[in-house]
């Protein structure tokens, strides 16, 4: 190569080598570059992680809804056992009354039939109080409307005490069966 060519050659390397260095980002535009990438996936990190928060929040608001849910089905089915026999043991207080009018009105102790009247009786208050129903005898109590229903007045009993009781009450599981009728001092 002649020297002319060979500075024409170097002539040119020179220029390309120029416009490559030119076209290449220096090491400052390299940084800034990869810092708007780090922020840009700081930002998706954190969007990221809100979301994933969000989702366990709302995970755990239905963990306790079901949990709550559940419970008041427990509930509401306890009660509903606890109450059945609401009303098959209010039919069976008349039967209870009567035997306590036959027990009442009896004119002989020594008859067989009182015996097994009394007996029977027992039998079906021991009963009644196994499955929750107890009795209301308020007599000499202070009178309590939620558990008396009041007849009548009694002038031989001090104001505000319950004097005859004409109806013995009853109450399931502390729930008002049916109220005790009775006559209150005034």
């Amino acid at each position: 190569m002649s020297a002319e060519q060979q500075n024409q050659t170097e002539a040119q390397s020179t220029i390309l080598g120029d416009t490559i260095n030119e076209l290449e980002p220096t090491g400052e535009a390299k940084t800034i570059d990869s810092q708007v990438d780090l922020d840009t996936y700081q930002q998706r990190i954190a969007e990221l992680e809100g979301q994933v928060k969000e989702a366990k929040e709302a995970h755990a608001r239905a963990n306790a809804e079901a949990y709550n849910a559940r419970n008041r089905m427990e509930q509401e089915t306890e009660k509903t056992k606890k109450f059945a026999l609401e009303k098959f043991a209010k039919d069976l207080l008349d039967t209870v009354d009567n035997l306590e009018r036959a027990i009442e009105n009896s004119q002989n102790d020594n008859d067989p039939v009182l015996e097994g009247v009394k007996l029977t009786h027992k039998s079906l208050l021991t009963v009644l109080e196994k499955y929750g129903v107890q009795v209301v005898n308020p007599q000499n109590e202070a009178f309590n409307a939620d558990f008396h229903e009041a007849v009548g007045i009694d002038p031989s009993v001090e104001s505000g005490k319950v004097g005859q009781v004409l109806q013995k009450g009853y109450t399931l599981h502390e729930r008002l069966l049916r109220p005790a009728m009775v006559r209150v001092g005034q």
